[in-house]
């Protein structure tokens, strides 16, 4: 029907992909005089606890973004699709580089949001991030995204101490219900000016295809391809905001390239189970940023998957294969030698796990399982380490107290062998149910994130720069080039995180989910990229210009010369928020949504409060979608509150981004008895200069046109 056509034009945006064409997948008349009334269906989700139950039921709080809700999305990219989520914080720092943490500071290479697609876990063990542009799965296959606000490590283990981003495909089977074959073809283009400057418009293009085929009775299969590539987003200019007022330094920033492929095949077996075989490969090119700068990704970077998975009701068991290869250049720092710093990454992972559900004395509901990992690993910035494994194993007891009592206890158990002891991640949470669609919860996690390899082995010398007119006037414009170390620290603990809710999760007239969360998160020994050695008098760096005292004096200051830069346990961070959210489906053809965050300055003990990122405190979206007959409309409003960075290079370059809002609005028309859709959307439609991040690119007006046929 009409909005399962809107729906996969919308998904065709969500995966990175910036500019894709989009058509409603199926014809629709326009609409007869009497229509049947809507009907509201219970949401369905599986990665609270790995069991499939109705969201009002979950034991964490939980945000699903449904396949009517990504039809109605104008935006771009899972970034922007995620923004709207409340209590999740993401940030864009160039074409391709997007990060995302939830009750909490992002930054680079986020490290504490594990992200999945289909349980199959995406996260980077290497540098621990996820690169949401390698995810092979083409936007057209999505069926909803689950995301857990909170800690989830009870369940899913290591990294998911913040949340969990759980992306689901639909079936083969059901991609070919309707009209199986789509192509897609999508043109933009966006503001590059910035300040004074003039720029010329930057463009991006994406040509997207797949196919769903029933073979039998018992087979099915998909296949689908994608490509997209864009030109460089503006960089900012002038100074930063900070007391360094330092220049925002020049270097070629570049676009990206985005070649994906992927395949599923799925059999029923004749005991009920099915097995489903599927793999994948998308390449990238473009920034990402880091502590030590931004790299530059060559192309024919790329990661490819391959997965096996059986599944009879609640009993699973998978394994998979991640393979990552490739290249980067610093385009700032640079090494000993005098050269850019490089990096050459080359790894694999392979997981096998397991997990299964039962029912005992009508009161218990039991789910239990586990998994094991290896990663090999080929760093160039980490030569003296080749390999981890870790496994763990989990139970969790959902109890039946009464027909308004609900408890939820468990935990789970990791073995690391970076760790030197075993990490137990317990869960406990009492619901109350006043009905079968109100719930009230209140529990406690602890969770944890562990030390990534480049953490523990990083082995890096870089050049350093340091302008003396800071020091004495006389010297402005004089850059004094200083060497550094970088070196990991094969000692670290994990990190962990101890966290208490009360949340609600209800609806309202079968018409509208409402769900409001406050918590309070407390994480220790936190994982940071320091200074562990300076320069001094004693010991001055390599021709210093000035007398050796003038060392002793900026360190009196509050400035030391650093010499060595290393990974600690730091100290302990504290968080605390409100979450408040209501989607509402006025009838079949109109829905609208809105939600507030309020996040308070992190408490941080042990170390200085600038060491770390500030997440905005105010949050707010709101927006509607409208789909009927042969049109398509949406808008969304996004407000994000000014935060503060420190995470790239040293202090000269730390600083706060202004507040933003964002506008988004796209429309379309169907044609041909539904079989073409036309369709433009814009984001960013004030053409504010946007920086979400205080080192990142700017994000003005885009403006992108979309076409997709079925047939």
């Amino acid at each position: 029907m009409g909005e399962e056509g809107g729906l996969m034009y919308w998904r065709l945006a969500v995966l990175g992909l910036s500019v894709v064409f989009a058509v409603p997948a199926a014809a629709q008349q326009d609409p007869p005089a009497e229509e049947e009334p809507y009907v509201y269906e219970e949401t369905i989700v599986v990665t609270a606890s790995k069991t499939e139950q109705e969201l009002v039921n979950a034991p964490a709080a939980i945000s699903v973004i449904d396949a009517q809700q990504i039809a109605a999305s104008p935006v771009a990219n899972v970034g922007d699709l995620l923004r709207t989520v409340p209590g999740v914080n993401v940030m864009q720092a160039s074409a391709r580089d997007i990060n995302i943490t939830s009750r909490g500071a992002t930054g680079t290479l986020a490290t504490s949001q594990l992200a999945l697609v289909d349980g199959r876990s995406i996260y980077l063990d290497f540098f621990g991030m996820v690169m949401w542009d390698l995810v092979p799965t083409s936007a057209t296959d999505i069926k909803q995204m689950e995301v857990i606000r909170g800690p989830a490590s009870a369940v899913w283990g290591a990294n998911a101490m913040t949340g969990v981003v759980n992306v689901i495909t639909k079936t083969p089977r059901e991609l070919a219900a309707d009209r199986p074959t789509t192509f897609s073809i999508g043109v933009g283009a966006f503001n590059r000016s910035v300040g004074e400057a003039d720029e010329d418009t930057g463009m991006l293009f994406s040509v997207s295809a797949s196919h769903a085929h029933v073979v039998n009775e018992r087979a099915a299969l998909k296949v689908s391809l994608s490509y997209l590539t864009q030109d460089p987003l503006p960089r900012p200019r002038g100074t930063i905001a900070n007391a360094f007022r330092t220049p925002y330094p020049p270097y070629e920033n570049t676009g990206t390239s985005q070649p994906k492929v992927d395949g599923r095949f799925d059999y029923e077996l004749p005991d009920q189970g099915t097995l489903t075989l599927s793999g994948g490969f998308a390449g990238t090119e473009g920034v990402i940023h880091s502590g030590l700068g931004p790299f530059d990704i060559e192309s024919g970077s790329n990661l490819t998957y391959l997965s096996a998975r059986y599944n009879k009701g609640g009993r699973r068991i998978g394994f998979f294969t991640n393979l990552l290869d490739g290249n980067a250049s610093n385009l700032l720092s640079v090494g000993a030698d005098g050269r850019p710093i490089g990096l050459v990454f080359d790894t694999k992972t392979f997981d096998v796990d397991a997990s299964d559900v039962a029912t005992v004395a009508g009161r218990h509901v039991i789910s239990y399982g586990g998994n094991f990992r290896r990663n090999t690993f080929d760093i160039s910035l980490a030569a003296d380490g080749d390999d981890r494994s870790e496994g763990g194993a989990y139970v969790q007891d959902e109890i039946f107290l009464s027909d308004h009592f609900r408890w939820v206890v468990g935990g789970r158990v990791d073995k690391f062998s970076s760790i030197e002891h075993a990490v137990f991640s317990p869960r406990t949470t009492l619901m109350i149910k006043p009905d079968r669609t109100q719930t009230f919860r209140v529990s406690f996690n602890r969770a944890f994130r562990a030390p990534s390899f480049i953490n523990n082995h990083i082995r890096a010398a870089l050049l350093n720069r340091l302008n003396l007119g800071l020091i004495n006037p006389a010297l402005s414009g004089v850059q004094y080039i200083f060497p550094v170390r970088a070196v990991g620290n094969p000692d670290l603990e994990e990190e962990s995180m101890t966290a208490f809710e009360v949340g609600y999760t209800g609806t309202i007239r079968q018409r509208a989910t409402v769900s409001a969360a406050v918590y309070w998160n407390e994480t220790t020994d936190g994982i940071f990229f320091t200074p562990v050695g300076r320069y001094s008098a004693a010991s001055p760096p390599p021709g210093w210009p000035l007398p050796p005292v003038v060392l002793e004096l900026i360190a009196a200051a509050g400035s030391p010369l650093p010499s060595v830069f290393s990974y600690r346990n730091l100290g302990t961070v504290k968080d605390k928020g409100i979450e408040l959210g209501i989607d509402a489906a006025v009838d079949q053809h109109l829905s609208v949504f809105a939600n507030y965050s309020y996040q308070w300055l992190p408490v941080v003990e042990g170390f200085p409060l600038t060491e770390t990122n500030h997440p905005p405190s105010n949050r707010f979206n709101t927006g509607f979608a409208y789909n009927r007959g042969r049109w398509l409309g949406n808008l969304t409003v996004s407000y994000t509150d000014d935060a503060y960075w420190q995470d790239v290079l040293d202090a000269r370059f730390y600083g706060t981004t202004e507040a933003y809002t964002l506008v988004n609005l796209g429309g379309g028309v169907r044609w041909m008895d539904d079989r073409v859709t036309t369709s433009v959307k814009v984001t960013n439609l004030a053409n504010q200069e946007v920086m979400q991040h205080v080192f990142g690119d700017v994000l003005k007006r885009q403006v992108v046109g979309e076409l997709k046929v079925e047939f």
